[in-house]
């Protein structure tokens, strides 16, 4: 089975080993991406969504790593769900600066990185919803008995 916030990279640092998620990973690798985005849009004299897009896109990681330390599952699904909130205000400030034309810079990939994001972070908060609410993959809602009287009868 596909688990989104698998372990897939393993850090040596001073002598600690650290884990990252996918989510972590690719979270982090996209906020330097709009990092590098923002000096580009800041040299085109764009200063007014370029700093939205800056907050909103590295917020998403921050809020990711507030998650991987949540003291709860509902806290640790509370921070996830922020997380994808903050990737779809990126997707919408990146969409209307590449549309606006107010900047001449090819917007395409950070687009389709940040389409990446929303899905496993949607992922990532409906696997966790499902777990806090009892469904496992393979469950389904009880089906009604047809022989046992229901309340209204």
């Amino acid at each position: 089975m596909f688990c989104p916030y698998s372990i897939v990279n393993f850090e040596s640092r001073r002598g600690v080993k650290l884990a990252e998620s996918i989510i972590q990973q690719k979270s982090f690798q996209f906020a330097l991406k709009i990092i590098e985005l923002y000096i580009q849009l800041q040299d085109q004299r764009e200063y007014v969504l370029s700093k939205q897009l800056l907050r909103s896109a590295t917020s998403i990681g921050a809020n990711v790593e507030e998650a991987s330390g949540g003291q709860s599952r509902k806290d640790f699904l509370a921070k996830m769900y922020i997380a994808y909130k903050e990737a779809r205000e990126t997707k919408y400030w990146l969409r209307l600066l590449q549309q606006s034309k107010l900047v001449n810079i090819d917007l395409s990939n950070e687009l389709m990185y940040a389409d990446e994001i929303i899905r496993i972070l949607s992922s990532i908060v409906k696997t966790t919803e499902d777990s806090i609410n009892g469904i496992t993959p393979n469950s389904q809602p009880p089906t009604p008995n047809p022989q046992l009287p229901t309340p209204n009868s």
